[in-house]
């Protein structure tokens, strides 16, 4: 698939997860054994660890389909931008989706302030570009440009993924998922 129908098969996936009608394809014992010697996800996805945001199900995927790291924030730090190198550099996936939620508790934490302990404080200061520039304190205005602000921080903290970009070989896309109706918007 080109980078195009990756973005449409996610985009009428999330179509069935909307509208309750999963296929449910691609999660079963020969799935599984189909994927025992290798795997060749055609999308990555960089999301929130958020439990009501679940990308697999949000774009109705099966097995070894979705590259997914989750992290609070769906921030790019040194961890999630090594894994998605891994990913666009052996496993050839050409497609990273970076998604923000709805309410958000880490940026609302961010926006927030205050000593939340050592590692929550270094999570929430990674999300302050976004809360900065977002020239708002609204929670999903800053979950949409803390997705934005991930999305460019890939490119600039990794000479792999630019070079994959730059090559045609990558696309990145930010989105927005609604906690509510379960649509993903793509930003």
């Amino acid at each position: 698939m080109n980078q195009d129908q990756v973005l449409q098969r996610l985009k009428d996936g999330n179509a069935r997860f909307v509208a309750n009608n999963l296929n449910g394809e691609l999660a079963d014992d020969s799935r599984r054994s189909e994927l025992v010697s290798g795997q060749a996800p055609w999308a990555i996805v960089l999301s929130c660890a958020d439990s009501r945001v679940v990308p697999e199900l949000a774009f109705d995927t099966g097995l070894g389909e979705l590259f997914v790291l989750r992290v609070a924030g769906n921030i790019a730090n040194t961890d999630t931008i090594a894994s998605i190198e891994y990913a666009v550099a052996h496993l050839g996936t050409g497609v990273i989706v970076v998604m923000g939620h709805e309410s958000c508790g880490a940026v609302g934490a961010a926006l927030a302030g205050g000593d939340n302990g050592y590692n929550l404080n270094h999570l929430l200061a990674q999300i302050e570009p976004a809360k900065a520039q977002a020239g708002s304190d609204d929670v999903n205005v800053v979950v949409k440009k803390n997705a934005e602000l991930s999305a460019k921080d890939l490119v600039d903290r990794s000479d792999i993924i630019k070079n994959a970009v730059d090559g045609g070989k990558l696309k990145i896309v930010s989105a927005f998922y609604n906690l509510g109706s379960g649509q993903v918007d793509f930003l």
